[in-house]
């Protein structure tokens, strides 16, 4: 169990920092500032960090005039949530 709580938090960690990078670049938008890479915007959600990211397009309505984003965001994230389905079945008590 501990493993799996382990896991479920960084899988936290990485979703609130992908949600993050999503608020703070939509900030620099709007502001005129140097934004994030969107290299690195990819990076992040590619990195079980999909959840984060498409929230964060929604929440912030950031990127979501960009095709690659509102098809590959939650492809990402239909990805990762199957392999968590299938990674639980594996780890389960």
């Amino acid at each position: 169990m501990s493993m799996i709580l382990l896991i479920a938090a960084a899988l936290a960690a990485l979703n609130l920092f992908s949600f993050g990078l999503m608020a703070y670049d939509k900030r620099c938008a709007q502001a005129g500032k140097r934004r994030i890479p969107e290299k690195a915007l990819f990076l992040a959600a590619a990195c079980f960090g999909a959840l984060g990211g498409v929230l964060g397009m929604q929440i912030f309505r950031h990127k979501t005039k960009h095709w690659y984003f509102n098809v590959f965001f939650p492809l990402l994230l239909a990805t990762q949530a199957a392999l968590l389905i299938w990674g639980y079945t594996i780890l389960k008590p």
